[in-house]
């Protein structure tokens, strides 16, 4: 809700600045090369009358120029932003409904490995086993050297496409979790934690910040006849995609790499390491950011296509070429199944393989909002604390400050008063007249 109210202020606002972008002018020649259809299909478009009608199109012609938008381009403009903030949330929500019942097929193998944790029941005991005697080495270390590089990258590139998460890989991405951050309770619920993990990624997923609305302008302003630019761009989400998943799928394969290479044996199972330099740049937030990215401008395509479809038809030359089209909506359309079905699954559970975790998966987010209450009450306390010392310090001085000037006053009027005396005494001593009997008069 608040992401479409967002999406309502900003066509307010680019209703308000109507008349501040309709001066924005390009020469006539452009104006004839830089359009979506040929000169002639476009005339059947935009009539002559509704030419007249462009926004402020005197500024522009007093310059030899014209507009850069028509009152209808600024209309079908507010029209797809609706359209594509709604088609965005819309199939962001599918994906993660797909996505995590994907992820609940886990549950079953959650509930019989935890009950093998907590009774100390391991298959290797406490034994030592060779690590090729598991199946987690067995089914991705191939050995050392390029050769064996290069094809642990094909097998993780055609993983994705199938099931991409085994039971044994599940075991051992669980067992390196659960011993690296909660080792004391070997019985805690791991799928609770990658379920709500990725709920709490993917709030992030379904807004559209800042420099994907910009994305969209480029995008819009890119679509010229004979460039065919959405042919190629629809390409783009789906090559990332497979970039995405083939990665994470051959973050496994080093996870099993970096035991199969410093271990010839092990003494009970096998424990991985997690360290973020698996992932790109050591930041496993990159790979959400790219799933952003790839859902808006799959999205994109398809509120694009959505859009034009209804308003002019299938056979529109704003849709470009059928032949073209069609692969473009393939394009689209495998990127939801494939993005709903593997990479999302296989992101909640690789990602959790870096150093940092989830604070509001792992203890609860009632605990969380407890703990961040608490913290922030302890904050104001002490806060107030240090006011009161600081206002009684304060006070304090103010206080010594007034009594050293009631000091100074009192000693420097005695000090007045002796002056007087001590000059009365010498005025009466000449005159010779007793002190004691001048001091009445005088008071």
């Amino acid at each position: 809700m608040l992401k479409l109210m967002l999406v309502g202020f900003m066509s307010l606002l680019l209703t308000a600045l109507q008349g501040t972008l309709a001066k924005i002018c390009i020469s006539r020649d452009l104006a004839t090369k830089w359009l979506p259809c040929k000169l002639e299909e476009k005339d059947k478009l935009l009539s002559v009358s509704e030419v007249s009608r462009f926004a402020d199109a005197n500024y522009c012609a007093s310059k030899g120029k014209v507009p850069l938008l028509s009152t209808t381009a600024f209309s079908d403009l507010d029209m797809f932003l609706f359209v594509l903030a709604v088609t965005h949330v819309a199939f962001t929500a599918i994906l993660i409904f797909l996505g995590q019942a994907k992820i609940r097929q886990w549950k079953d193998w959650e509930n019989s490995i935890a009950m093998k944790e907590y009774n100390r029941q391991y298959d290797f005991g406490n034994r030592i086993s060779h690590v090729q005697e598991h199946d987690f080495i067995r089914s991705h270390f191939r050995g050392v050297g390029r050769i064996n590089t290069l094809l642990d990258w094909l097998h993780s590139f055609f993983k994705q496409f199938y099931g991409n998460v085994s039971k044994s890989d599940y075991t051992i991405l669980r067992r390196g979790f659960v011993m690296t951050h909660c080792r004391s309770n070997l019985k805690y619920n791991f799928h609770r934690y990658v379920m709500l993990a990725f709920q709490e990624d993917f709030k992030k997923v379904v807004g559209i910040s800042g420099y994907l609305w910009l994305l969209a302008a480029i995008l819009l302003l890119s679509n010229v006849y004979g460039w065919h630019a959405y042919f190629w761009i629809s390409f783009i989400p789906f090559i990332l995609l497979i970039a995405v998943g083939a990665k994470l799928e051959h973050i496994i394969i080093q996870l099993a790499n970096d035991i199969a290479e410093k271990h010839i044996a092990v003494e009970g199972n096998l424990v991985i390491q997690l360290s973020d330099d698996h992932f790109w740049f050591h930041r496993p937030q990159i790979v959400l950011k790219l799933i952003h990215f790839i859902l808006f401008q799959n999205s994109f395509e398809l509120s694009f296509f959505f859009c034009i479809w209804v308003q002019y038809g299938f056979h529109s030359c704003l849709l470009g070429h059928v032949g073209f089209l069609i692969p473009r909506l393939i394009m689209g359309l495998s990127v939801q199944l494939l993005c709903s079905y593997s990479i999302l699954p296989l992101y909640a559970i690789v990602t959790q393989m870096g150093c940092s975790f989830n604070k509001a998966a792992l203890f609860g987010e009632s605990i969380t909002e407890g703990l961040h209450r608490w913290a922030q009450r302890s904050k104001k306390a002490r806060k107030q604390t240090v006011l009161r010392n600081d206002s009684h310090v304060n006070g304090s001085n103010e206080r010594e400050r007034r009594i050293l000037m009631l000091m100074a006053l009192v000693s420097s009027e005695e000090e007045d008063s002796q002056e007087a005396e001590s000059t009365m005494e010498d005025d009466n001593i000449i005159a010779g007249v007793d002190h004691d009997q001048i001091v009445p008069e005088i008071v």
